[in-house]
């Protein structure tokens, strides 16, 4: 059987960390549970290793985000499998079993991440990866069980496995051997997507992003950023052209990005008429960053065939906006 490590990134989380650890530890057996601490300045660090001695630590030297704390702490992970996890989510008993069983089944599949539901409100999905994450032919993302600011109770609905385009960073599950071949996340993203793009990249290597209703966390969710915070608005749509640029074929590649930074605009207007100017700014400025980042994202771009259909529907701000579409199993018809 491939080992396990849970690996767990924080920031200055102490507070998330008494809250969350022991449900962690307590139906996590057989895993080696990793603290990543983000050069935190609060007690993190030695609250851990007083209260949970057996949690192995690793401290990173700066605050290197989501993507380069990742990068740097799994440098020191010799565990076949990753489980990198969030600070706020409370796992389940049993939550294990399915993903490790179907990844020990299939060795073409490389990611995987469970059910993700809402710890405030459990009987709805959670923003940050709901049951699985798809993206439209503009690259803009979206979940089963989540679409926009829209989140759907689960009825059962998603309770199968089935391949998806992306998994949440919020508990994704890795293989080191793939984690390492692809270089990582990409430091360039900071945080946001950076999740996005390590899964779009792994499927361009002919590996599966797979998503196993079988196994089921809760997640808090906004204890970094919020999901209306300007600095997230900034990330996601900067980072998301980084994605198109870096993998999907130029030919594509430039017919979209156009299309993206025409309805980014609208999509700035659309903040402004709601009066949140800050969010109109951050778009501005995610093209800017966009434009000043272009020459470094093309020498990224891999010599592969780029033969994975990203998208699974055209227009979801389309489909969401003007037709009112709020259910994935309506929107997308398998």
């Amino acid at each position: 059987m491939s080992s396990l490590a849970i690996v767990i990134l924080n920031w200055n989380g102490s507070a998330l960390l008494e809250r969350f650890l022991p449900s962690v530890i307590k139906h996590s057996a057989g895993a080696r549970i990793y603290l990543a601490d983000n050069a935190s300045t609060d007690d993190s660090v030695s609250f851990v290793k007083e209260n949970f001695p057996e949690i192995s630590i690793i401290q990173n030297p700066v605050n290197g985000g989501f993507a380069s704390g990742y990068n740097m702490a799994l440098q020191h992970v010799e565990e076949d499998i990753y489980c990198l996890l969030n600070s706020d989510v409370e796992v389940c008993p049993g939550w294990l079993e399915p993903v490790l069983q179907h990844m020990q089944s299939h060795p073409d599949t490389g990611i995987v991440q469970p059910k993700i539901k809402d710890l405030i409100r459990p009987e709805y999905f959670e923003y940050a990866g709901a049951a699985g994450g798809f993206l439209d032919l503009f690259g803009y993302p979206f979940c089963r069980g989540r679409i926009f600011q829209s989140l759907e109770q689960d009825k059962g609905q998603y309770n199968d496995t089935r391949e998806i385009f992306w998994a949440t960073g919020a508990c994704m599950f890795i293989r080191k051997k793939i984690f390492h071949d692809l270089g990582g996340f990409d430091p360039d993203y900071f945080a946001h997507q950076e999740e996005v793009d390590l899964c779009w990249r792994a499927q361009n290597h002919g590996y599966k992003v797979m998503y196993v209703g079988a196994s089921k966390v809760y997640h808090l969710g906004g204890s970094t950023l919020s999901n209306m915070n300007p600095k997230k608005t900034f990330l996601n749509f900067r980072n998301s052209l980084f994605s198109i640029t870096k993998n999907l074929p130029r030919i594509k590649a430039f017919p979209i990005i156009l299309s993206r930074l025409l309805l980014d605009g609208i999509a700035a207007l659309r903040f402004i008429f709601q009066a949140k100017f800050t969010h109109a700014a951050a778009i501005l400025r995610a093209h800017f960053s966009f434009y000043r980042h272009f020459p470094k994202m093309l020498k990224k771009r891999e010599k592969i065939s780029f033969t994975t259909k990203y998208y699974a529907t055209t227009s979801i701000v389309w489909s969401y906006y003007v037709n009112g579409i709020e259910d994935f199993n309506i929107l997308v018809k398998d």
